[in-house]
């Protein structure tokens, strides 16, 4: 009888997490390393967690739509709460224009007017003539899905977490090392450049939304993401910049200024986190399953991370039983 593969997984962000889950499911005896002091601690954390693979396809190359379809299922299947209301794209007045460009560049939505964006988000009624309505989307609370997933490889999948362990030993009773530790790994992988990314975590109990919100600009898009709690995500798409401060003033008033425009109730929110950080990308920000020798990398997860996770695991799967 063929013993189980012995893996260290280096990286607990949403990479590293569902590559593990995935190869413990397999009955692997997965060792997973995290740096930090919890699962998540980079950009995972601060992720919009918007499983939208026909959204993503109005900036994102055709492979990674075709690669993240699947994801919604995948994450229903592993985590709570995982929510499938779909996607709502609108624009203020000024920006209309902008709702026809999106749809041209995306599918698998229908255009809706005033009573059916009412019907669907009852707090934006008589607020936008137009929108796009995506039925096949969904969206998670990273700051959920990631505990759940651990919880789930140590106490259902028998694997190992080790916190606070930037160079876990990878000695010879390891049979792969998967290595997801992100713009960690550049000196490894040299083609790596860091996109910025900027979210604010507002609580506010006057609006409630029950599925992500696009609110589309010419130079920069904004999301809105509801939580449990009266809890709303506010981020910027994608910023190209290495820049890893704190955030600007004119990028917490753009924010900030988008979450009015969508409803003026959240005048009166609190601002209760405030995130900036660097994501990992290649040059065509596409992420990869690379080898060598047996060191696994995934990598490169830019701004697709919680829709393109899934199919990466499933690559890494590949490489460690079928190769």
């Amino acid at each position: 009888m063929t013993r189980p593969q012995n893996i260290l997984v280096r990286g607990a962000g949403v990479a590293g997490l569902v590559a593990a889950v995935r190869l413990a499911s397999r009955g692997a005896r997965v060792t997973l390393a995290e740096a930090g002091p919890k699962v998540g601690s980079g950009a995972s954390w601060m992720a919009g967690g918007m499983l939208a693979p026909w959204c993503e396809a109005e900036a994102a190359p055709p492979e990674v739509t075709e690669r993240s379809i699947d994801s919604l299922a995948w994450w229903r299947a592993n985590v709570p709460d995982v929510q499938s209301n779909g996607s709502l794209v609108v624009a203020p007045p000024r920006d209309a224009a902008e709702i026809a460009r999106f749809g041209r560049r995306t599918s698998h939505f229908r255009e809706i007017g005033p009573q059916e964006i009412g019907e669907l988000e009852p707090d934006l009624a008589d607020r936008f003539q137009k929108a796009l309505f995506f039925p096949e989307e969904g969206h998670l609370d990273p700051r959920k899905a990631l505990p759940a997933l651990a919880d789930r490889l140590v106490n259902e999948l028998g694997g190992r977490l080790l916190l606070n362990t930037a160079d876990a030993p990878a000695d010879e009773s390891f049979d792969w090392i998967v290595d997801a530790t992100g713009l960690r790994a550049r000196k490894e992988l040299s083609a790596l450049r860091g996109v910025r990314g900027e979210m604010l975590l507002l609580r506010c109990a006057d609006v409630e939304l029950h599925r992500p919100v696009r609110m589309l600009h010419p130079r920069i898009p904004i999301y809105i993401v509801p939580r449990a709690d009266h809890l709303f995500m506010v981020g910027a798409t994608m910023i190209e910049s290495e820049n890893d401060g704190p955030m600007t003033l004119r990028s917490m008033s753009e924010l900030l200024n988008a979450a009015w425009t969508l409803h003026p109730g959240f005048a009166e929110a609190e601002i209760v986190d405030i995130g900036t950080g660097l994501r990992p990308s290649y040059p065509d920000n596409v992420p990869l399953v690379t080898q060598e020798g047996r060191t696994i990398f995934v990598n490169g997860m830019y701004r697709h991370g919680y829709l393109l996770s899934p199919w990466l695991g499933e690559q890494v799967e590949k490489l460690v039983f079928d190769s």
